[in-house]
């Protein structure tokens, strides 16, 4: 298990989808061009208004990536990230 410091949070970015709705395969998925993610976890520093599962908006070129067991990940400090989607 990951544990950010300080004042940073871990996202994990979502993997495009392969096909459609109405179940057509794409031969290529399209990379996501929205900057959305679900928090993994948290800084001990960080607000009270992030939480665990919670969806967020973070600025596009922000953090560092990495992959583990075939996910992306991101740590980003919390000033990074601009909304949380309710």
């Amino acid at each position: 298990m990951l544990k950010p410091l300080n004042k940073n949070v871990i996202l994990k970015k979502e993997k495009a989808e392969s096909t459609t709705a109405s179940g057509i395969v794409l031969v290529k998925p399209q990379e996501s061009a929205s900057n959305q993610a679900k928090v993994v976890a948290i800084g001990p520093q960080c607000d009270d208004m992030l939480s665990v599962g919670a969806t967020v908006i973070f600025k596009e070129y922000s953090g560092t990536k990495f992959n583990q067991d075939d996910d992306e990940f991101m740590i980003l400090d919390q000033d990074d990230i601009l909304a949380i989607i309710e």
